[in-house]
């Protein structure tokens, strides 16, 4: 019985997590090791409206700060080797990751 896998990242910062994801892709098929991914989920947006300070008097204006937090889905094949590998990849601070076993 195989058993794979499940990486799920996710990052504010969509180049740090396109590096880690294109790491973690070559790491996987150097190996030779079947890879499904990177597959992108969808992007959860985060607004927070804030009040103006008023110039002189007028009407209530708004700015709109949004942050965006991207995620990504691989599934490797579990394998001693490309784990080990795999652990030792150095990840930005604003990449998080979440390592599960799926059989």
């Amino acid at each position: 019985m195989s058993s794979r896998v499940r990486i799920r990242l996710w990052s504010t910062n969509i180049d740090h997590l396109s590096e880690v994801t294109q790491q973690l892709v070559q790491i996987a098929s150097k190996a030779g090791v079947n890879v499904r991914g990177p597959v992108p989920l969808p992007t959860k947006r985060l607004t927070v409206p804030v009040l103006r300070l008023p110039h002189g008097e007028g009407t209530k204006v708004y700015e709109k700060w949004q942050m965006r937090i991207h995620k990504r889905l691989i599934d490797i094949d579990a394998d001693e080797r490309v784990m080990r590998q795999i652990m030792r990849i150095k990840i930005p601070d604003d990449v998080y990751i979440e390592v599960e076993l799926v059989r």
